[in-house]
């Protein structure tokens, strides 16, 4: 593990923990608690990750949230939890409580046509395999093709999907491995925000993400709680602590049960 940010205190924070009126543990989901699949649907946490998930859970002191740019359906799929945790789906615009309830999805007509043009481009030209199809948001993946193909597709990919955007009020959003077309409003910052209105000042509040996604996160929790990095190779974010999977995140899971 590498604090990032001398300001804060990591150890002291992680000491802190035990004592703490409320502790709420927040967690990405691909390339945090699960490595990145080309096949997409075989995404299974690493291992160990599921057992200590579950215990922190059946300690029943840590609100755990994921919160996740995935649907919840398949969330609740890959974690594959006898308990399942409360959830924040598809950039927040789904919210699936602890007790099962989910949040009604309430999108606005014009971004889903955008959306469907977005997918009608890709299916013209046979990527259906590389499409995603998220409740809020349409995203390519290019991950496993080698640098001239990627390169050949975010062109053809920007160049088709810029115009939709601009026409359906949508934004353009990169992230690891693809091109992502959503609809705007949330995003993991406003989870996280969510979370953070019905927490009190004095918990133990730590969140974990991996990419470009979850810098909305870092940066609505900063001066209210822990931002981890968890990746395997280091890159500029709002994070105050960097650790790689899966034996860093797994001792850092330990460590707060």
């Amino acid at each position: 593990m590498q604090r990032l940010n001398p300001a804060v205190d990591v150890e002291g924070y992680m000491r802190r923990i035990p004592a703490a009126p409320q502790r709420v543990l927040m967690l990405d989901y691909d390339g945090t608690l699960a490595p990145f699949r080309i096949e997409r649907d075989q995404a299974v946490p690493y291992p160990g990750v599921r057992e200590v998930l579950a215990a922190i859970i059946a300690n029943g002191n840590t609100r755990l949230v994921i919160v996740s740019g995935r649907p919840v359906r398949d969330l609740l799929r890959l974690l594959a939890l006898e308990q399942t945790p409360e959830i924040w789906g598809s950039h927040g615009w789904e919210h699936r409580h602890v007790d099962g309830r989910e949040e009604p999805l309430a999108m606005p007509t014009e971004a889903l046509a955008g959306l469907d043009a977005a997918a009608r481009w890709a299916e013209e030209r046979n990527l259906q395999a590389r499409i995603e199809e998220k409740p809020s948001s349409r995203a390519l993946h290019w991950r496993g093709m080698d640098a001239a193909g990627i390169a050949e597709l975010r062109a053809a990919a920007l160049a088709a999907w810029e115009p939709i955007a601009r026409a359906y009020r949508l934004i353009l959003h990169p992230f690891d491995g693809g091109l992502e077309l959503r609809v705007p409003g949330r995003d993991k910052g406003y989870a996280v925000d969510q979370v953070l209105h019905a927490t009190p000042p004095d918990a133990a509040v730590a969140f974990l993400g991996d990419d470009r996604t979850d810098e909305d996160g870092f940066c609505a929790l900063q001066g209210r709680g822990l931002g981890v990095l968890v990746r395997a190779e280091h890159k500029a974010t709002a994070a105050d602590l960097w650790l790689k999977p899966p034996e860093e995140l797994l001792e850092f899971l330990r460590l707060w049960r």
